[in-house]
């Protein structure tokens, strides 16, 4: 069993898989757009055939999904993102910092990335496109 996060974008889905495939050393198996959705399916306005319908992001054994949400299907996407994060673990806290850095570039930190009660390294923040993280190194047994 697998549980996965699905993120929605306003037009900048396939940006933002792309980066976090490179941040995160994954790799996009998937990214569909409406463009090329089968026929017959719920009429869509033409200025949306390139944004995503569906994409796929696998990082190890761990996947995200995502789309581009037009506001007549998802009229609060412009809204701020809440009551979830992304949550990244490694028990590396040089590559955990490394990650936060590049997440962070181009968005809000909520907090700096240090070391805390619970972790030898962890911090969130929003990045560039609206998505909370949260970024965390597992700390060592004992």
């Amino acid at each position: 069993m697998k549980i996965v996060t699905s993120l929605s974008f306003k037009g900048e889905c396939r940006q933002a898989f792309d980066f976090y495939a490179e941040v995160l050393g994954g790799k996009v198996t998937a990214a569909f757009p409406f463009g090329e959705g089968p026929p017959g399916g719920p009429p869509m306005d033409p200025q949306y055939k390139d944004w995503l319908m569906h994409a796929w992001l696998d990082v190890g054994d761990q996947s995200i999904m995502g789309a581009d949400m037009p506001p007549e299907f998802a009229p609060n996407i412009d809204k701020p993102k809440n009551g979830f994060d992304v949550t990244y673990h490694t028990d590396d806290p040089v590559e955990a910092k490394r990650v936060f850095d590049a997440l962070s570039e181009g968005g809000k930190v909520g907090m700096a990335f240090a070391e805390t009660f619970w972790s030898p390294g962890y911090g969130n923040l929003i990045d560039k496109f609206g998505i909370p993280w949260m970024i965390n190194t597992t700390p060592k047994q004992g």
